[in-house]
């Protein structure tokens, strides 16, 4: 796991604290913050566009962004959307919560990245999250836009010679091989030196364009168990714990921890999670509080059978680790890896 031993630090020191001390038995570890729906791309296997022209024309206030973070306690902040550089105020949202040290990871396409870096300023509390989706003529194809992968490459390049942390988000599909994704985290890891790279099979959403290219679970094993062969994924500066990289290529199996990553969009705390709209509601403690979350998960709800993605498992990974000495041992002794070898 490439997280910065400072961050590592503080998310241990936070998640002992809850569970420990305050024996909170649901808590956040990271918010997706979506102040935004509207985006400058269409991806094929997007599902946060397909609103009303009335919604994709809202922004979130600068206030009611910061508020909600704030009011779930969580030490990291996820900033999605659609495409966040395109909220006229999204450099206000990131200063507000870097100056109460939240960790703040902006995602975005990179299309107006060059264009905006100005606005912002290198932090240990700041990353750019740059979605790469495979090499050139792949990425393109995915964000369905030539030029799209040429442009985050220059982008993370100028966001890397400024000093700002820059780590990479990446969605595989069932048209990916374990040699298509060995060449892209290769390139990210040894070419571009992201600080951390993320990677996630693409989740079915109900309202995405395209449905025929999903992954199952066995899909999704056989892929990664690939993928990372060959010491691969010893090589990779992945921003992952040991135990979801096992997951993801079935040495290991969870259930969903959905509460741990809560969403907050124009629309409120959306339940249960990140990829499904069951409703929303206006304040963090009713979603904790009064969602059903026994009811969702593989085997439970038939939408989640064949998700396998980091915002529903990272956290129960995280949370297993925390509990075994061996696991919290061999996380840290690879945490500490990869920061020697940046």
């Amino acid at each position: 796991m490439a997280m910065p031993l400072r961050q590592s630090v503080r998310v241990a020191s936070y998640l002992f604290e809850q569970k420990m001390v305050r024996r909170r038995e649901k808590f956040p570890l990271i918010v997706e913050l979506e102040p935004l729906f509207a985006c400058n791309l269409k991806c094929e296997g997007c599902g946060k566009i397909q609103h009303p022209a009335g919604v994709l024309k809202q922004r979130m206030p600068v206030a009611q962004a910061v508020g909600a973070v704030l009011e779930s306690g969580a030490p990291m902040v996820s900033i999605a959307g659609g495409e966040p550089l395109m909220h006229p105020q999204i450099d206000e949202i990131v200063r507000q919560l870097v100056k109460r040290k939240k960790y703040v990871f902006l995602c975005t396409n990179a299309l107006l990245m060059r264009k905006k870096m100005d606005k912002f300023t290198p932090s240990p509390y700041f990353a750019f999250t740059v979605h790469i989706d495979g090499m050139r003529e792949r990425h393109d194809e995915s964000v369905a836009k030539e030029g799209t992968f040429d442009e985050a490459v220059e982008a993370i390049k100028e966001a890397k010679r400024r000093g700002f942390r820059v780590t990479t988000n990446s969605t595989f599909f069932n048209t990916d091989t374990p040699q298509t994704i060995i060449e892209v985290m290769n390139y990210l890891n040894d070419e571009l030196q992201v600080d951390e790279m993320m990677l996630s099979p693409a989740y079915a959403y109900e309202k995405a364009p395209d449905q025929d290219h999903f992954l199952g679970v066995t899909q999704t094993r056989e892929l990664f168990k690939k993928a990372f062969g060959g010491g691969n994924r010893a090589k990779w500066r992945l921003n992952h714990t040991p135990l979801f990289l096992d997951f993801l290529e079935g040495k290991a199996d969870f259930q969903c921890t959905a509460w741990a990553i809560p969403n907050y969009s124009l629309f409120g705390w959306q339940r249960p999670c990140y990829l499904m709209a069951d409703g929303y509601v206006p304040t963090y403690d009713e979603l904790i509080e009064k969602t059903e979350w026994d009811k969702y998960g593989r085997g439970k709800d038939e939408r989640c059978d064949n998700c396998m993605a980091h915002c529903g498992y990272e956290p129960t990974a995280v949370l297993a680790t925390m509990t075994s000495l061996k696991e919290s041992i061999r996380a840290v002794r690879e945490t500490v890896a990869s920061n020697r070898a940046k």
